[in-house]
């Protein structure tokens, strides 16, 4: 890919905006603004009875409460499964003895190059959660059949649950 004339427009406490021209074939130089986050971790805790636990809390971003995994931002040098274990235990109070990858994904390529690295956490023992100052979560706990319900009918609509249940589901088949 040829890239030229990048420069970043913004930055603020969670992402920059970049702005840049990127030659597409034949087509030409066109600009392009890209929105750089350090990416994050998504958690799908999976108890031995077939349920999960997921929260609920407020996005500002689009005005409503959603339901999702447990997930937050990669700090600088963190590996995503020291990452995913700290969110895990934050949100929720559990703690896993495995952590086993559900892949990667990219939350929306179009604008932003973040990944998100998703896991499923099994082996769960409950302890005390300790989210952020700003955080005010619930967690929910429902058979995964009834949370891919809901996902497959939008009920859950935040896209890293939606991948992460539907890997999940076809991991436990």
């Amino acid at each position: 890919m040829e890239v030229k004339n990048r420069t970043t427009l913004f930055t603020g406490l969670v992402v920059e905006l970049e702005q840049l021209e990127v030659r597409i074939g034949e087509k030409g130089w066109h600009c392009f603004q890209i929105v750089r986050h350090p990416g994050g971790v998504g958690v799908l805790p999976l108890h031995k009875d077939g349920t999960v636990t997921l929260i609920r809390q407020l996005r500002p971003a689009v005005g409503r409460q959603l339901l999702e995994i447990p997930a937050g931002r990669l700090d600088p040098g963190e590996s995503p499964a020291a990452c995913g274990a700290r969110e895990l235990s934050e949100e929720t109070g559990l703690s896993a003895c495995r952590l086993d990858s559900l892949g990667v994904m990219y939350s929306s390529p179009g604008v932003f190059d973040e990944v998100i690295h998703l896991f499923l956490a099994t082996h769960l023992a409950q302890e005390k959660p300790s989210p952020e100052h700003y955080e005010e979560i619930e967690t929910v706990r429902l058979p995964l059949e009834e949370a891919l319900r809901m996902a497959a009918e939008g009920e859950i609509r935040d896209s890293k649950t939606i991948i992460a249940l539907f890997r999940a589901s076809l991991q436990n088949t």
